[in-house]
């Protein structure tokens, strides 16, 4: 994406400008809390088949995300393969057998029984697309030598936000799942060594019996997340 020669400050008008009154501001900040409030975490998928188009629509949003001098530091990787959605599925599960065989500690155990997890992973084969999302710790100029990438944690979990936020607005459930360690995505998925995976993210419609847990519900209120100092 870069090269040597382009690494030059030039501006441009802003190209896009919002010009809403502070009434319309109001509402449009509540529609869109009225509509991610319904996002829900989701383990039970049909297997009712996602366009390939939606899945690239929602990443191209992700790929709008701020990033730390505009080196955008993110690849995803959509899945639809069965025969590779199984690999990581099988992979996931051993990681997770010794996450819950004493791996995890007994205190995280314990903070994870309301939310009734286990080290079975169904939704990784049985959800039609599965992103594994991808953090570049480098990059490369034209001429193949590296360059440094800044704020990437940061800047890849600003995106991945994005991305969920597209996926729920397309109309369809999610399940982020993290198995520790992840370095087996990078061979099963070709990536490079500077390319670090940081979540699997399950993507799909529900299934008619799905269920989410009843805590997954409670959310802190506004005074306990928000300090305002004027």
């Amino acid at each position: 994406m870069f090269a040597r020669e382009d690494l030059t400050y030039t501006t441009l008008p802003l190209p896009d400008r919002a010009d809403l009154s502070d009434d319309e501001m109001r509402a449009a900040a509540q529609a869109f809390h009225e509509v991610m409030g319904k996002r829900h975490t989701v383990r039970d998928y049909s297997d009712r088949p996602v366009s390939q188009q939606v899945i690239e629509d929602c990443i191209r949003t992700a790929g709008t995300a701020p990033s730390g001098a505009n080196h955008q530091p993110w690849h995803f990787v959509a899945i639809r393969n069965p025969a590779l959605k199984q690999r990581i599925r099988e992979e996931a599960e051993e990681e997770e057998r010794r996450f819950y065989a004493g791996g995890a500690g007994d205190e995280w155990i314990k903070a994870l029984e309301p939310i009734g997890t286990d080290a079975v992973k169904e939704h990784l084969t049985v959800a039609p697309w599965l992103i594994v999302v991808f953090a570049q710790r480098w990059g490369q100029f034209e001429d193949g030598t590296r360059f440094k990438n800044y704020y990437v944690p940061e800047s890849v979990n600003i995106a991945t936000g994005f991305l969920l936020a597209a996926l729920h607005h397309a109309g369809l459930c999610t399940l982020t799942h993290t198995p520790n360690p992840m370095r087996f995505l990078n061979e099963a998925l070709d990536r490079p060594a500077s390319e670090k995976p940081t979540m699997i993210i399950a993507v799909g419609h529900p299934a008619e019996d799905a269920t989410v847990p009843e805590v997954a519900k409670k959310k802190k209120p506004l005074d306990e997340i928000l300090t305002i100092c004027d």
